[in-house]
């Protein structure tokens, strides 16, 4: 066993340990029964343990990797090694079965541990030491030997070509090992295979591939196509195995600093990859903003992103030869508003060797939601990548190149949510429960050999996300309630002709803005939704024409007697229940601003009411707009108005009466509509068709004069939806000249994956499995369970 050793890094303001244990910390079980108090003082040991993995990285050490680096021998004489510390690290790390590894390796990782076993006895028979240890090894590889052709074994990369490689070696060095000889002709015969054509690869990713096990070829190996991948460090694909088996061969200086800067650095072992700092902190960026726990650490995330984004302009190595990276890099940095260009990601999927050889899965998922990004916010560079290159990760992540088994399945599950749910319709404490249940806290991830890291795959990442989804969900259920007596109170439960929606109205504010400290951005949120369904219904089915006009005038009054002043008892209610609730969202409204916001409030409900009533008009004249009239008011009509823009104002910013009136927040706000308007109208023109509404469908084949059909009207809109969709977008990331603050900004984009989540099969409210997701975000804890002293189990009661 290793102690940990924290070395100081002038990157990202930290250092990189090493660990030899599964490093994840013992998560806090919070016990309900000693108080709020000791659930408190728990939660903030458990936030202060994953602050201080900002300043540190850790990651284990690769007794395969370490091994190889002590037999290349020294620049002076091949007698004597070059790195002798890492020949005594093999010396004092064999485990009590014989093996070298992680200690308690998967079972199903008997490959790896062969692998890196076989090294360890390598190094210690080419420099004639340690008979006994060398002994014991052997016999662990015998006895274990008929993993190496198991199926159901997961293979390191590399593996069949690496592994085979070696035991000849152990051949030329004279090491008696008593193989079963089926096994071992087995190997020979897909060592052959890898070694011409792996998987029908094209020859620019063969030589890439065949570079990157340059291990496992020795003198068979061109050395002097290995070098045409060197990078600028030195190292060959920031692999020390890769870059000591060539150093053995070439004696290169950029080699040879290499390994000397990974020793001083990490003492007398190294890592199966290195460097890795801009990675490992862009992995808990990540998991903590996808297990919803980011806002807890602010501070520290910013440090990250701004430090990624000077290494970024700066071409720092570490992110530009890694295709994991600078993937990851370019989404997160995008989608904070950062100003980083998509052509590197896209070089990586342009060239055939990073097809997959060479990448694990995360690596690949990491691609494919890049690439989902560029799509999404990058008109040019996604047309040049067709579609070809989407459907070529989504075959490759769909199982064929990384089957499912006990080591992935988290994994695999992650990866079938990211091509199930688009990104443009995940709401997001929907996402975060589910990243919760599918968050892996087994930190051990493969590439030539198995690493582990305390900065993914972390106990005290999934504890605190279950505590605070649990938190914030108490906080709804309360609030849903409150919402309720509110809906009795305002007698709305009394018009028998609208639609009961207030559980929905309330999920979509909570899934959208569930901080607790927004309770009443929520509230007002939920409120408003509930009032343009009870009014959409009204102009729609409910109401005369003399109430509809009725409501307008009272709205227009606004002090008015309600008893005497009113057609009928329906215009009561209803105007009553806006009156009392646009006053006391404008009181809380004014307070949180500092400045009168009410007639802004009203302003807004108004023009909604006359969009309303202009389509009450159409449909009693049985006029036919124009599909571009049609829109210019629907996209009012739609009443997303009162529910979102009302709620900006407790989001947190200071937002000036310039702000409002500026026309970046009427981009944002009819961008928003339109698509919500056309999601619409796409999902419900056959019922509406059948009742002789207008929708943009039916507009589009009318005006189309038998030259439109409904499939291809449909087709258009849908195409519409998504430049839409696109432009919002890019209005929501752009920050230089941007006047709307990005907390409102975030609110529209939110709301248009509500609506892309709420229209993925029909109109909206229809949907039976709604009612699950409903019941899942407001309803449903999360439970933790111990299996054993470390597993943890996320269960749904």
């Amino acid at each position: 066993m290793i102690r940990d050793i924290t070395i100081p890094s002038r990157r990202l303001g930290g250092g990189l340990s090493f660990t030899q244990h599964s490093s994840s910390t013992a998560a806090c079980v919070v016990d309900a029964t000693r108080g709020p108090d000791f659930a408190l003082q728990c939660n903030e040991a458990t936030k202060e343990r994953i602050r201080k993995l900002f300043h540190k990285v850790e990651f284990s050490v690769s007794s395969y990797d370490t091994a190889w680096v002590a037999m290349v021998p020294s620049p002076h004489s091949a007698k004597v090694p070059c790195f002798p510390e890492c020949l005594h690290w093999v010396l004092h790390n064999q485990l009590e079965d014989g093996s070298w590894g992680l200690p308690h390796h998967q079972p199903l990782l008997l490959k790896d541990v062969l692998s890196s076993t076989l090294a360890c006895v390598l190094a210690l028979k080419r420099w004639g030491i340690g008979e006994q240890l060398i002994s014991n090894g052997l016999r662990f590889i015998e006895l274990n030997f008929a993993s190496a052709t198991d199926k159901d074994q997961y293979s390191p990369i590399g593996f069949d070509v690496i592994f085979p490689g070696m035991l000849e070696y152990a051949q030329h060095l004279s090491l008696k090992l008593h193989l079963e000889s089926g096994v071992f002709n087995e190997l020979l015969h897909k060592r052959a295979i890898q070694l011409t054509r792996p998987y029908d690869s094209s020859p620019l990713e063969l030589n890439a591939y065949l570079a990157y096990v340059s291990e496992g070829i020795g003198e068979l190996q061109d050395w002097k196509m290995v070098m045409k991948y060197q990078r600028k460090n030195g190292s060959l694909f920031n692999s020390p195995s890769t870059t000591a088996a060539s150093l053995i061969h070439l004696h290169d200086s950029g080699c040879l600093d290499y390994l000397r800067g990974a020793l001083k650095k990490f003492g007398n072992a190294v890592p199966t990859i290195y460097p890795i700092n801009i990675h490992a902190r862009l992995c808990m960026v990540d998991d903590l903003k996808k297990l919803g726990i980011c806002r807890h650490f602010s501070e520290e995330i910013q440090n990250v992103l701004d430090e990624t984004y000077r290494c970024w302009l700066q071409g720092e190595d570490e992110i530009f030869t890694s295709a994991g990276t600078c993937s990851m890099a370019f989404r997160i940095l995008r989608g904070y508003g950062y100003n980083v260009s998509s052509d590197p990601v896209a070089q990586f999927l342009e060239q055939e060797q990073c097809s997959g050889h060479l990448n694990d899965i995360h690596t690949m998922l990491d691609l494919y939601q890049a690439l989902e990004m560029i799509i999404a916010t990058d008109q040019p560079v996604s047309m040049k990548l067709n579609s070809s290159s989407l459907q070529s990760l989504i075959q490759r992540l769909s199982g064929e190149f990384y089957p499912p088994n006990g080591l992935t399945k988290q994994i695999h599950e992650q990866v079938d949510d990211v091509l199930k749910f688009p990104s443009h319709a995940n709401l997001k404490r929907v996402a975060n429960r589910r990243n919760i249940k599918h968050y892996d806290v087994d930190n051990t991830r493969v590439l030539k050999t198995s690493y582990s890291s305390s900065n993914f795959g972390n106990k005290d990442f999934l504890t605190l996300a279950v505590e605070d989804f649990n938190l914030c969900q108490s906080i709804h259920r309360n609030e849903l309630k409150q919402l309720e007596r509110w809906l009795t109170q305002n007698r709305l439960d009394k018009l028998k002709f609208a639609r009961e929606r207030s559980a929905y109205c309330y999920f979509s504010a909570a899934a959208t803005i569930f901080q607790p400290e927004l309770s009443d951005a929520r509230m007002s949120w939920a409120k408003n939704g509930v009032l343009t369904t009870v009014i959409d219904d009204f102009f729609d089915v409910g109401g005369s024409m003399e109430e509809l006009n009725n409501l307008i005038l009272l709205f227009k009054k606004w002090d008015v007697d309600v008893s005497t002043d009113c057609c009928s008892e329906r215009v009561g209610i209803i105007f009553s229940a806006l009156h009392s609730t646009i006053s006391e969202i404008g009181d809380k409204a004014s307070k949180w601003q500092a400045r009168s916001v009410t007639r802004h409030i009203t302003d807004i409900w108004l023009n909604l009411l006359n969009a309303m009533l202009r389509e009450a008009k159409w449909a009693r004249d049985m006029s036919v707009p124009s599909l571009d009239k049609y829109m210019a008011n629907g996209y009012v009509s739609f009443a997303l108005g009162p529910i979102v823009l009302p709620a900006l104002y407790f989001v947190g910013p200071k937002l000036p009466d310039d702000v409002v009136q500026h026309p970046e927040y009427h981009s944002l706000f009819e961008l928003v509509s339109t698509c919500g308007r056309l999601l619409n109208d796409i999902r419900s023109f056959e019922r509406e068709s059948k009742d002789g509404k207008l929708n943009a469908v039916t507009l589009s084949v009318t005006h189309g004069n038998g030259r439109i059909s409904e499939e291809a009207a449909i087709e258009g809109l849908s195409h519409r939806v998504e430049m839409q969709r696109k432009e919002l977008l890019k209005l929501v990331l752009q920050r230089e000249g941007s006047v709307v603050p990005n907390a409102c900004k975030d609110l529209f984009w939110e709301m248009s994956k509500v609506l892309h989540q709420f229209y993925i099969k029909d109109d909206g409210f229809s949907s039976m499995g709604m009612a699950d997701t409903v019941n899942a975000i407001i309803h449903e804890p999360i439970t933790l369970n111990y299996l054993g002293d470390s597993k943890l189990i996320t269960d749904y009661n």
